[in-house]
């Protein structure tokens, strides 16, 4: 990454990833695709997954764990505690899922982007 004042070109991306994904409601889930969406850069979705990967989480007040994949599935890789935890917060929520374990996409993703 190139350096521009100091900080790097993935440091302005993620922080604004961090801006939307701060917007999505409780008992709500977006896509990676679609958080690149909401910020202009519909093609970006791989470099969402490594901002929340990078994510300080709830402590630095960005739910990361309200992120997913396009068809539902969790992260596997979920950075506080892997999918089991990610589903946790998920269903403390209200979040409700399928039989196959993926986010019911129809009932709890968030409209924005869409």
């Amino acid at each position: 990454m190139r350096m521009d004042s100091g900080h790097s070109s993935s440091e302005g991306f993620f922080s604004r990833a961090y801006d939307v994904v701060r917007q999505i409601p409780r008992g709500r889930v977006a896509t990676y695709g679609q958080i690149a969406r909401v910020m202009g850069d519909g093609r970006k979705a791989r470099f969402v997954g490594f901002a929340m990967h990078a994510s300080p989480g709830m402590s630095g007040g960005v739910p990361c764990h309200r992120v997913v994949f396009a068809d539902g599935r969790l992260a596997p890789g979920f950075a506080f505690g892997g999918p089991e935890a990610q589903r946790s917060l998920l269903e403390e929520e209200g979040v409700s899922f399928t039989g196959d374990g993926r986010v019911d996409l129809a009932r709890c993703q968030w409209e924005a982007g869409l």
